[in-house]
């Protein structure tokens, strides 16, 4: 098992669009044999979060606040291959790129490939 990370870079005032976006994917990672961990967005500016470089003083940064992430897994590279190759002829898949492409609410992105440690 492996799992994909991705680090968005969500475009000023585009969130709600972003979210959009994040639940058309959830979906489509599903839907092709992958586990969604979900999106994860920046608070709202009403929310109350904790100090994010409270661990080690001095060290920690807060992150931009234009950073969103995603997490989802999938049991193996062939797998994951299957889902790349299903969902690029998926009528959903092409919908939400559309709708991107006409309005992108994100600048750029980082993919991580990770697999996890456990106890």
């Amino acid at each position: 098992m492996f799992t994909c990370v991705i680090r968005y870079r969500v475009e000023p005032g585009r969130l709600a669009e972003f979210r959009d976006y994040a639940r058309a994917w959830i979906g489509l990672i599903r839907t092709y044999g992958g586990t969604h961990h979900g999106y994860f967005v920046p608070g709202a500016g009403d929310e109350s979060l904790p100090d994010p470089a409270f661990s080690f003083p001095g060290l920690g940064v807060a992150a931009p606040a234009d950073v969103a992430f995603a997490l989802f897994s999938f049991p193996s590279v062939e797998a994951y291959d299957r889902y790349r190759a299903d969902v690029a002829e998926d009528e959903g898949c092409k919908a939400a790129t559309a709708r991107f492409n006409a309005a992108p609410c994100f600048s750029g992105y980082e993919r991580s490939f990770l697999t996890p440690i456990f106890d």
